[in-house]
């Protein structure tokens, strides 16, 4: 019986990593929404954590290198104005942090922001995994990044897992980490999409 409370626990974590199509916009596109900060080569790990019950719902990775993209897969944040390759999005401004961030985090749920400064060649062979990764399956945002970073230099202790809040503590522990909580009082009827349909100025350069 334990094993079956167990077993619903785990699906119900992860339901809200949503459902991802393969998507792959063209060249053009991609080249266009190419954006390059100035920022160190940086791995950050979002992890949206439920209000109610501390559980892990999804798990995204941002990797800046020679461009910053955001990884987000099985994710239902989307906008047209950015280039998208089976969850890979490119154009990755602070701006569109920040709306990733504000979609994300609500009355529900906020969101933790863990990232670690790497070596440029390791930034670059993390953002070619994941560009090479494809489209994620629903339920498998966490370990799809567990997959990407298996291996590389400086993630070697991180463990395989279907856990967002799993691999938030190990991430956590790795040498180096920043960390920082966002938290929104916004109803979830009112996040995040909101701002792209009132046109709000955070989302325009």
């Amino acid at each position: 019986m334990r094993r079956h409370f167990l077993s619903l626990a785990l699906v119900a974590a992860l339901a809200a990593c949503g459902a991802a199509e393969p998507t792959w916009a063209p060249d053009e596109a991609v080249a266009k929404a190419r954006y390059v900060h100035d920022g160190p080569p940086a791995i950050t790990l979002f992890t949206v954590v439920s209000t109610s019950n501390g559980a892990g719902a999804h798990s995204g990775l941002m990797i800046n290198g020679s461009q910053r993209i955001m990884f987000d897969p099985a994710g239902s944040w989307t906008l047209p104005r950015l280039a998208e390759r089976n969850d890979v999005h490119f154009g990755i401004t602070d701006k569109m942090v920040n709306f990733y961030i504000d979609y994300h985090a609500r009355e529900t749920y906020y969101v933790v922001e863990q990232t670690k400064v790497v070596p440029p060649e390791v930034a670059e062979l993390v953002m070619q995994r994941a560009m090479a990764h494809g489209a994620v399956a629903k339920a498998h945002c966490t370990d799809s990044i567990t997959e990407i970073l298996a291996g590389v230099p400086g993630f070697e202790t991180l463990p395989q897992t279907m856990f967002p809040k799993k691999l938030m503590k190990a991430f956590a522990e790795l040498p180096g980490v920043t960390e920082r909580t966002i938290t929104d009082d916004d109803a979830d009827d009112n996040h995040g999409i909101l701002l792209l349909q009132a046109g709000d100025p955070r989302l325009h350069d």
